[in-house]
């Protein structure tokens, strides 16, 4: 693996963990979450980080479009939340967040412990 791509999934999957850990010691709940607005932008920063890495990734390497799912919308929705910033859906990232995060979180894993060269 490439260094540079080995840097840009370990800034996913760091980041990643960043975001776990803004809800460390509670109940992840949508509620608590709409109504703390600094979790939610950092939550959305972090998002964009994440998009920018894979971003970065897929421009040096397009395989890694069939080795991290939805690769593109990753990518989409950092474009989204930097340009669109004032109609980013609260349900929309808690989706994301619940959903998608931990696939991403096992994917990028795997390519690290898999690939580690």
């Amino acid at each position: 693996m490439d260094k540079r791509i080995k840097k840009w999934l370990l800034d996913i999957q760091e980041t990643i963990k960043t975001i776990e850990s803004y809800f460390e010691g509670e109940e992840k709940d949508f509620n608590k979450y709409i109504q703390n607005g600094m979790r939610k932008k950092a939550v959305e920063r972090n998002l964009e980080i994440i998009g920018e890495a894979v971003n970065r990734i897929l421009n040096f390497d397009e395989t890694y479009a069939e080795k991290i799912s939805d690769a593109r919308p990753i990518v989409n929705l950092r474009n989204y939340i930097i340009h669109s910033y004032d109609s980013v859906s609260d349900e929309n990232i808690w989706s994301i967040l619940i959903t998608h995060l931990p696939k991403l979180k096992t994917e990028v894993e795997n390519l690290l412990i898999h690939n580690n060269t």
